[in-house]
């Protein structure tokens, strides 16, 4: 996303990934959070926890393709001074799969864009795909340093707390930076909070990614999907190279619903295991992992 009180043509770029609360500020956890505990865990062990979650996620996201669901992004600049939207870019699109069995994407709803001070950047929609509905599997897992924080009680659900930092940033490749709840049962992951890095931080070209919050929630009884994710922030450009210096609070909404499994003949295969459900769910009902607001 860009920032600029130049022509959207000329404006550089932003990613709009922001989050409802600041990532300086993650500690002060939302409604619905019990207190963190930093007792080690009982029975098990931290890598061991790490090791079965990133398995699960695995699962989850050889499974997630295997589903059908919509999405919509919302992503509003608010004028401080009435606290109301002045420019706003609307998509909602369909997630399906062709005649063929392959992914395809059917644009539902798409009014005119009507930012003015940003523009959407090729990041923030490799954001969106990639990295707010984050997912840690095991082929993940070597690029990042991942640190056992405690235990935490998110409404109904009893969590296992990790701090997750990629051991380096590659060029051209973008990471997760944040924390991480995973269910004590499932071993999935239930709620994300961080931000996406690095960012580019060049006068004129600056491409800005401040935190996030992913929800999720289980879907089929047997997979948590990422279900919303709410971002709400100011942003600092320094401007440069004939930019102007401003701050813009961006307000973002991203939702994932409707999720239904595609009924086909291909079947997932995990570690030699088929993991295919092709029985109709008796139920579709999803129990939230946090209050969404």
């Amino acid at each position: 996303m860009a920032a600029s009180l130049f022509p959207l043509s000329a404006a550089p770029f932003l990613a709009i990934t922001t989050v409802a609360m600041s990532y300086t500020a993650m500690a002060q956890e939302p409604a619905g959070f019990g207190p963190l505990d930093p007792t080690p865990p009982a029975n098990i062990t931290p890598q061991q926890i790490i090791t079965k979650f990133a398995a699960r996620e695995s699962v989850f996201n050889l499974a997630r393709q295997n589903y059908t669901f919509r999405q919509s992004v919302k992503v509003d600049t608010i004028n401080d001074d009435t606290n109301k939207p002045d420019g706003e870019y609307l998509q909602v699109t369909d997630i399906l799969f062709d005649s063929n069995g392959k992914r395809d994407e059917h644009v539902v709803f798409a009014p005119q864009n009507t930012l003015e001070r940003v523009m959407m950047s090729p990041s923030d929609f490799q954001d969106i795909e990639h990295r707010l509905p984050f997912v840690l599997t095991t082929e993940d897992l070597p690029e990042y340093d991942i640190t056992y924080l405690g235990k935490q009680h998110i409404d109904e659900i009893d969590t296992y707390v990790f701090d997750a930092k990629p051991k380096v940033l590659e060029k051209g490749k973008r990471y997760f930076q944040g924390k991480v709840w995973v269910d004590q049962q499932d071993f999935q992951i239930v709620l994300i909070n961080g931000r996406s890095v690095p960012d580019d931080k060049r006068k004129g070209h600056e491409d800005l990614s401040p935190p996030y919050t992913t929800y999720y929630q289980q879907v089929d009884g047997k997979y948590w999907f990422p279900v919303y994710t709410k971002a709400e922030g100011t942003l600092h450009f320094d401007g440069g190279n004939g930019y102007m210096s401003q701050d813009v609070h961006l307000r973002t909404v991203v939702k994932y619903t409707d999720y239904k499994q595609f009924r086909a003949t291909s079947r997932i295969i995990y570690n030699g295991q088929d993991i295919t459900d092709n029985k109709a769910p008796e139920n579709n009902q999803q129990q939230p992992a946090a209050p969404q607001k």
